[in-house]
């Protein structure tokens, strides 16, 4: 049986297939230089990105000056909240464990007891804008510092009383790399120890403005909701009464207390 072949109908469809193959081929290539570019600008990103924690307790003292001339120094793993003539003084000493060098744009602050109403950190608008240039070097030691003046601000008649009590306070700073991306936020808990009249910073979380994580906000809330219940339920806790026998059953007789042996 002899078969008809008609050469164009042949050439045609070969061309399709070839243009069909060069078309998936296209396609993958442009998957994988999309994957590849997108890998690589991550990486870029953590060359360039700047992270800030508290000092290490072991490095050194910073000396920090205010305007007008007002003093203060904060030791390695320390914060300093001041009240001074009705003035909110406020510093932190920061420890950059990032790759890029931060540059503090603003700042907030508030009390730590209202940190379990606030769902993620305050509005980027809401943030004071910091007036001196702060730069903190990838691995090195630098510092924050923020003042609070206004006689009517209602911030600082919040705080001056936090201070004078010894109540934790929360801060977050807003900071970039070196050319305005890259932008953070970190919240820093101040805690006061009222024994030695010195506060102590501890970072508490980030959040990245222009890439996603380090970690959403969901996971976080749903950490905080787990810890909050064991707490409670910790607290709920009532110590066990001391238990004793007299031969007569077991009394209830409440907590007990030994006296101390003569001589």
């Amino acid at each position: 049986m002899i078969v008809a072949v008609d050469t164009a109908t042949v050439a045609l469809l070969a061309t399709a297939a070839g243009t069909l193959v060069l078309a998936v081929a296209t396609f993958s290539a442009v998957r994988s230089s999309n994957r590849s570019a997108r890998i690589a600008e991550a990486a870029l990103q953590e060359q360039r990105r700047p992270v800030l924690a508290q000092s290490r307790l072991d490095d050194p003292k910073q000396k920090i000056m205010f305007l007008g001339g007002h003093w203060v120094s904060a030791n390695g793993g320390h914060a300093v909240a001041e009240l001074v003539d009705g003035v909110v003084y406020l510093a932190v000493s920061l420890r950059n464990v990032g790759s890029g060098i931060a540059v503090c744009q603003g700042w907030t602050v508030f009390l730590a007891d209202d940190a379990a109403t606030r769902t993620g950190h305050a509005r980027v608008e809401d943030y004071r804008l910091q007036a001196r240039d702060l730069y903190i070097p990838a691995g090195d030691i630098g510092m924050w510092q923020g003042a609070l003046r206004n006689p009517d601000d209602p911030v600082r008649i919040q705080l001056a009383d936090a201070i004078e009590q010894h109540r934790p306070l929360m801060v977050e700073l807003l900071y970039s790399d070196l050319v305005d991306r890259e932008r953070t936020i970190s919240r820093f808990g101040l805690f006061p120890m009222p024994a030695n009249e010195v506060w102590l910073a501890g970072l508490n979380r980030h959040w990245f403005l222009d890439w996603e994580g380090p970690r959403p906000d969901t996971l976080w809330q749903a950490a905080g909701e787990v810890i909050q219940q064991d707490y409670e339920a910790y607290g709920a806790r009532t110590p066990e009464a001391e238990m004793v026998d007299d031969g007569r059953g077991v009394i209830d007789v409440g907590p007990m207390e030994i006296e101390p042996e003569p001589g």
